[in-house]
């Protein structure tokens, strides 16, 4: 499977309490924060609802 990086860009605060929860669920929370993740339909989903507060790379 591929990896994808995933970066904290921008913070949460004003954002919706699922977008927070989504942030938190993939292990971010803080500005700068990298984790890596394998891809799947599931993680596309999340990625589209916090797309404006990360960056995605592939790994």
């Amino acid at each position: 499977m591929a990896k994808i990086s995933i970066t904290q860009t921008r913070s949460d605060i004003n954002t919706n309490p699922s977008q927070r929860g989504t942030l938190a669920a993939l292990g971010l929370g803080k500005i700068g924060r990298k984790v890596e993740r394998d891809d799947s339909p599931q993680l596309q989903g999340q990625l589209k609802v916090i797309s404006h507060l990360v960056k995605v790379e592939e790994a």
